[in-house]
């Protein structure tokens, strides 16, 4: 519990610590006038309040991965503290802070483009393939989530394709309305359910711990099951990534971007948002350790139930919280990938805007761009019948892997802009070695010995350090 409470305590304190630093190094001008101004069009650019801005912002970042993503990585200990407090501190939140504020300075320009502009137009045509792929992906696994979870709590009285339709109706509405008619009104309902889950499972963390795993020098290693299998680097940082840094965060933030009023107020929404979202993870993952009495408890559970994060979920829910409080926290569970998706497809249909240079203000204009979108995910759905566990294992490498891209993208921003470009490149470098050595090692990529995969990993990590001073020269 000392543990939990020491990373709890040091994540807070480094948003008004760390947050304020890496905000002075961007230097926000509260006097420049904001894209959500100078660009309204009332669908996408929309001035929206800071409260407003932020709820959405959290929920669009806050998918399954803080919660099911931390119950996974909790499998592996409480070193897992470790990666949720330094990860989203140094890495996510700097990473989601910066891309929003570089989008904020650029006419809220989506990704790609801001990767292009400073990366090559190469790898502007890359990234906006791979970005849209990966938007769809986030599309199609939070389409069956969701509908599974809403299924077991309905105990099975509304089929699972009915689901399907009803979550699939909602996101064509929140992709093509305006943001400020179905998003904006939404979002504070789904945002009561997340956090009362959240507030709800930490207070019975503080009064009720049980025996939950410390964090010690005995137990700073891999204490998976099967360690041999899934080595602590870099299966943990695929594992966890939206509860620590996640490549998928830095297409929302342009989102909030085209509604912010200020600049100063950039750091509350982009870093603040993702400082919440480590503390859900961190919450989640200490309730899987302490539930179950302990680490060897949680594991036994597991093994009983085929790994099954959903199940863990539910157990503590009903465990902690009573029937009512499981229904509420179950709602929570069920809108972060309603609210991560829903603006999935938004972002695309962005994307595929900005790529295509189509002005989006008229509906007609919108569904044109939407309706590939959708029947690609359609299609995706209806080829994988499995298709949460089947895609998530390749969504999670693509977002990683598309944080390496925005991480290397803000390096060389800062770079030349004079500005301590050190704060990114560091988890630029820590991200690549990470993501190399994942798809090298990982039996879904080429299943090379681990020996093999850090050799040649680092090495491929090196080489782009080194191209990066060299570009720099």
């Amino acid at each position: 519990m000392i543990s939990f409470l020491i990373a709890l305590l040091f994540m807070v304190a480094m948003y008004f610590v760390y947050g304020k630093y890496v905000d002075k190094v961007f230097a926000p001008d509260k006097n420049r006038p904001t894209p959500a101004y100078t660009l309204t069009d009332g669908v996408d650019y929309v001035p929206l309040s800071n409260k407003r801005i932020f709820l959405i912002q959290f929920l669009n970042i806050a998918g399954l991965g803080p919660i099911f993503g931390a119950v996974m990585g909790a499998m592996y200990g409480p070193v897992v503290f470790l990666w949720i407090v330094f990860g989203t501190v140094f890495g996510g939140a700097v990473h989601d802070y910066l891309s929003g504020m570089i989008s904020l300075r650029t006419d809220g320009k989506s990704l790609p483009e801001i990767i292009g502009d400073q990366l090559g137009w190469t790898v502007k045509q890359v990234l906006r393939g791979f970005t849209v792929l990966l938007m769809i992906l986030v599309g199609v696994v939070f389409v069956s989530g969701p509908a599974d979870l809403l299924t077991k709590l309905a105990n099975g009285a509304v089929d699972y394709r009915i689901w399907v339709v009803v979550i699939f109706c909602y996101y064509i509405m929140a992709t093509l309305f305006p943001i400020d008619k179905v998003i904006g009104r939404i979002y504070p309902v789904f945002g009561f359910a997340l956090l009362f889950m959240a507030i709800s499972i930490l207070a019975v963390l503080l009064f009720h711990p049980g025996n939950m795993t410390e964090l010690t020098i005995a137990n700073l290693g891999n204490k998976h099951p099967d360690a041999a299998e899934l080595p602590l680097f870099p299966m943990l940082f695929i594992t966890v990534a939206c509860g620590a840094i996640s490549g998928f965060h830095a297409t929302q933030s342009p989102l909030m971007a085209r509604c912010l009023k200020n600049e100063a107020d950039g750091r509350k929404v982009f870093f603040g948002a993702m400082v919440a979202e480590g503390i859900v993870a961190l919450i989640w993952a200490a309730a899987a350790m302490a539930f179950f009495n302990g680490l060897d408890g949680f594991h036994s559970f597991m093994k009983a139930n085929n790994n099954s994060a959903a199940i863990v979920v539910d157990k503590i829910a009903h465990g902690w919280l009573g029937s009512f409080g499981a229904v509420l926290a179950l709602l929570g569970v069920i809108a972060a990938p309603l609210t991560s998706a829903d603006t999935a497809f938004r972002s695309a249909r962005l994307m595929m805007a900005d790529f295509l240079n189509f002005s989006q203000k008229k509906l007609r204009s919108r569904i044109m761009v939407s309706a590939p979108l959708f029947a690609v995910c359609i299609l995706l759905l209806l080829l994988s019948k499995e298709s949460f566990d089947v895609i998530w294992r390749y969504f999670a490498w693509c977002n990683q892997t598309l944080a390496v891209f925005t991480l290397w993208a803000i390096t060389v921003y800062l770079a030349k802009m004079r500005k301590n470009y050190y704060i990114t490149l560091f988890p630029a470098l820590f991200m690549t070695a990470v993501c190399t050595t994942y798809i090298l090692i990982a039996a879904e990529g080429f299943a090379l010995p681990p020996m093999w995969a850090y050799i040649i990993g680092g090495g491929i990590t090196l080489w782009l350090l080194a191209c990066f001073y060299y570009g720099k020269r």
